[in-house]
């Protein structure tokens, strides 16, 4: 799994420099956060709605949202430590119009619906986010990954003969790998923005599981996470060349850990909409 550890000394490192109020009010409606994220050219009319998704642990409260009509590739996104909320769904709405199906999960349901928190400032909810985030493992992120693909599957707007793909966010990137090693047949593609946790010391590490992978991937990496760890992208890698799947692996010139998702003031929208491209054009290629 992201490294509990890891992931939570990320964001209180933001919290102690000084980056400790949100750009967004997380329980807002959208408005704000469609502001910045432009819509597609082209863009498809989408629908969306709040289900519940039966896991072996119990019932996930996630969001699906996708293209009114027709069949297209499905996506599963993990989000990062803050959870299922406002700018999660927005991002899913606009890769949906971009012509997928899309599913952003609340990895806590287990021991909490949606809304997680109030806030993305880890100072003010680190005593409610640390528990969530230790209740998860490599084995949660297997049994989750596999149920939610079935869910995904057995959508009518979701095209079966088509891979899928996975992304994720802080401690969603390591979850998008677990993902892909978890239901290699279906998975294409999946990538990772300011993932932590990535490549680890741990028998259980995310990077040891691309043997068993057949995706194609994307990481999209902070410069301060890389600054604080830059042997990682060359161990990733390593393990995609031997594995012998392509891989786009890039630190994004200052961009901090947690930059892609629009509600925090590390948002970066420059790099934030690279990134996007990137992410659109590995889905383009990989999800056939």
């Amino acid at each position: 799994m992201c490294d509990e550890r890891t992931v939570a000394d990320d964001l209180e490192y933001l919290s102690s420099k000084g980056i400790t109020r949100r750009q967004f009010s997380v329980g807002s409606a959208g408005a704000g956060f469609a502001a910045l994220l432009a819509r597609p050219a082209n863009a498809l009319e989408v629908t969306a709605s709040e289900i519940d998704v039966k896991t072996p642990d119990g019932v996930a409260d996630c969001h699906f949202v996708h293209p009114a009509s027709g069949a297209y590739p499905g996506v599963l996104i993990w989000p990062d430590a803050f959870g299922l909320r406002p700018a999660m769904r927005q991002m899913a709405g606009r890769l949906a119009e971009s012509g997928y199906s899309v599913l952003v999960v609340n990895q806590y349901y287990r021991l909490q619906r949606a809304p997680i928190v109030s806030s993305t400032n880890f100072a003010e909810v680190r005593s409610t986010v640390r528990p969530l985030m230790a209740s998860l493992n490599a084995e949660t992120h297997k049994r989750d990954a596999k149920a939610f693909v079935s869910f995904l599957d057995s959508q009518p707007s979701v095209d079966g003969g088509r891979k899928m793909g996975t992304m994720g966010y802080c401690m969603g990137g390591p979850i998008t790998m677990r993902s892909a090693a978890a239901v290699p047949d279906r998975i294409g593609a999946g990538a990772s923005f300011h993932g932590g946790g990535l490549v680890t010391d741990r028998p259980d590490s995310p990077h040891l599981l691309v043997p068993k992978m057949k995706a194609h991937y994307l990481f999209a990496i902070a410069e301060n996470d890389d600054a604080s760890q830059p042997e990682a992208k060359d161990v990733l890698r390593d393990a995609f060349a031997q594995a012998g799947l392509p891989a786009e692996i890039e630190v994004y010139e200052g961009a901090r850990h947690g930059w892609c998702p629009p509600d925090t003031q590390v948002y970066n929208e420059a790099q934030a909409e690279r990134a996007w491209s990137r992410l659109l054009a590995l889905f383009e290629r990989a999800l056939t």
